[in-house]
């Protein structure tokens, strides 16, 4: 591999400036100002050179196809083979292919009967959530040991502000950061491309310029280097909002950077001088540790459209279940529910209701989502069913004892009962009734 500039398809110029070796992990100065292929210490390839490379300190971390990493890891036999993970069944969506997979042309995303198509060979396995929380887990705290700064994306994305770190680890942040994709590599066998820039946007954007086992790196050439890009690359640019931006006849990054204050407001509405701000590079956003949770929800797509209201109650009591432990795992509490359906022909229903209190408990969930949901069923056949919180509160104010029901208590130390089995011996270690199949 040649030297990685990390700068899209420009070359940097000729300057001394230092070389990060990813295999080392350290820096090196070249000897003279031809910029060398190979590592003067260990002779690796994956070097890594930019004129701010010492100076950013903002890194966006990405996990590469890490549902499928993590698998491998630990199924050792699937090693070089393509896999995809995500719902077996023929309305099964891929949560994640592996990169052998992704050359047939396989996608997240993407439905698993088209996916199959794609890669005939590939192995499929279910999602295996409490597996990968727990490598993520590890991996936040290999990244909180770095710095305090770590903004938790996803499952597997996390930003990190190294600002003010550099004498508490004796090196600059590419190098800090380095160490840690090695670590992670090397302890649970995950890969990790990394994106260093000023700020947080720039940092995802760099992040994704050579995945997977990347490291790319975007400094004062920001505006520059968005110039030429579509505007469909900036995060948070949908579809609908390309196609209102075309219309526009704004196409390039470079065209909206152009615009005036006045011109971005006037032409792109109340936004304009945020989307202005980012074609050019800026952002104002901070790394921030904790973001406030606005909802938590659960969902499921059948097999098969169904219509039958006691089949549709049991899957809605199960969906209630993981929502009250996603609920207590983030540490808040619903003070309102929210029902999801989707027909046959793709229609979505929501209905919505609140809680005389808040609640973790999978009990008043269910009552208070059966009542949403009868009213639905009977005529029509959904294909999706899904339960989320209509609104949130802290933790500690969830089920406080109601005097008008003598039971209130003992519901909540009963689920607090399960919950201790369940972390013990497994999900599957007790089933309430309406959880069993008839």
């Amino acid at each position: 591999m040649a030297l990685e500039h990390c700068r899209g398809d420009s070359r940097l110029t000729e300057a001394p400036h230092p070389i990060l070796c990813r295999d080392c992990p350290d820096l090196f100065w070249p000897d003279s100002p031809v910029p060398p292929s190979r590592c003067p210490v260990c002779g690796s390839r994956r070097l890594v050179s930019h004129p701010d490379l010492t100076q950013l300190t903002i890194a966006h971390m990405d996990c590469d196809a890490f549902f499928a990493s993590v698998e491998k890891q630990r199924r050792p036999e699937l090693a070089g083979k393509p896999l995809l993970v995500g719902g077996i069944g023929d309305r099964g969506v891929v949560s994640t292919a592996c990169y052998i997979a992704r050359l047939s042309g396989a996608r997240s995303a993407m439905p698993m009967r088209q996916a199959r198509a794609l890669c005939p060979d590939a192995i499929i396995l279910p999602p295996d959530m409490a597996a990968y929380r727990r490598v993520a887990e590890h991996i936040r705290t290999l990244m909180r040991d770095l710095t305090p700064l770590v903004e938790i994306r996803s499952i597997d994305e996390a930003l990190l502000d190294l600002s003010g770190t550099r004498q508490l680890h004796g090196a600059p942040a590419c190098v800090v950061l380095a160490r840690l994709a090695l670590k992670v590599e090397r302890e649970l066998g995950v890969t990790i491309s990394i994106g260093l820039a000023a700020n947080p946007l720039m940092a995802k954007l760099a992040a994704g310029l050579d995945k997977p086992r990347g490291f790319g790196v975007i400094g004062r050439e920001a505006r520059e280097w968005l110039a030429d890009k579509p505007v469909r690359i900036l995060p948070g640019i949908g579809k609908a909002q390309e196609q209102s931006l075309h219309r526009l006849g704004l196409t390039r990054l470079g065209a909206i950077a152009a615009l005036t204050l006045d011109e971005a407001v006037r032409r792109l509405g109340p936004r304009g001088a945020e989307l202005l701000a980012r074609a050019r590079g800026e952002d104002r956003h901070r790394v921030t540790p904790h973001h406030p949770v606005k909802s938590v929800s659960s969902e499921v797509t059948f097999e098969r459209d169904i219509r039958d209201p006691v089949i549709l109650e049991r899957e809605l009591w199960k969906l209630c279940e993981q929502l009250a432990m996603r609920l207590r795992r983030k540490e808040v509490s619903a003070t309102g529910v929210s029902l999801k359906l989707r027909t046959g022909d793709f229609q979505t229903r929501t209905r919505a209701a609140r809680l005389h209190s808040p609640t973790v408990l999978p009990d008043r969930l269910f009552q208070a989502g059966r009542e949403l949901l009868r009213p639905e069923t009977g005529t029509q056949a959904f294909r999706l069913l899904g339960i989320g919180s209509n609104g949130v509160a802290p933790l500690d104010a969830a089920d406080p004892q109601d005097l008008a029901d003598a039971r209130s208590v003992d519901r909540v130390a009963m689920q607090k009962a399960i919950d201790t089995l369940r972390s013990r011996f497994g999900r599957d270690a007790i089933k309430r009734g309406r959880a069993l199949d008839s």
